[in-house]
């Protein structure tokens, strides 16, 4: 697997799909979510709604991931997945931050995709420590079954944080 840090905007890259660092509602929200909804256009939002609720108002319990179509973005996919909520590292949130890219890892396994865009999911809104979530992502990313996306793109919105992933990614070695 290649696994590339990249600076741009998640909804304008043309691979077989991009997470969406989504909310347990998958209703949309700020951030890469907002914009991956706005990008996508009003049917992703139908088609989440169409995603049965595991629990009353949640259709992805954190750490967990669903996949829709990508409607109007140049991805034939999307892949919803639920970050932690930054507490200070003792919630599970490096297990629940870890699952979020193993579980989307998987559903790209399962739909045969050879190439997927992450953002660094958690690091916005969610408060994750950029430089802890990184290495968590990369080691998750690594650990993750041959017979997935031979291309992973970690799509950093600012080229601040496309630094502090770059310098995780070669830290790893």
């Amino acid at each position: 697997m290649n696994i590339e840090i990249i600076t741009g905007d998640i909804t304008r890259l043309g691979v077989d799909a991009v997470v969406n660092a989504a909310n347990t509602t998958l209703l949309g929200g700020g951030g890469v979510d907002g914009a991956i909804h706005r990008a996508a256009g009003p049917r992703l939002l139908q088609a989440c709604r169409e995603i049965p609720e595991v629990r009353p108002g949640m259709r992805c319990p954190t750490g967990e991931a669903r996949i829709t179509p990508g409607f109007d973005l140049p991805a034939r996919y999307v892949i919803h997945t639920a970050g932690p909520i930054w507490r200070g590292g003792s919630n599970d949130e490096p297990v629940l931050l870890a699952s979020c890219h193993r579980q989307s890892m998987t559903l790209a396994r399962e739909y045969d995709l050879s190439s997927i865009a992450f953002p660094a999911i958690s690091c916005g809104i969610y408060g994750y420590p950029p430089e802890l979530a990184s290495r968590i992502a990369l080691a998750a990313l690594r650990d993750t079954p041959e017979g997935g996306p031979t291309r992973v793109l970690i799509c950093c919105f600012s080229e601040a944080m496309a630094e502090i992933w770059r310098s995780a990614l070669s830290d790893e070695g």
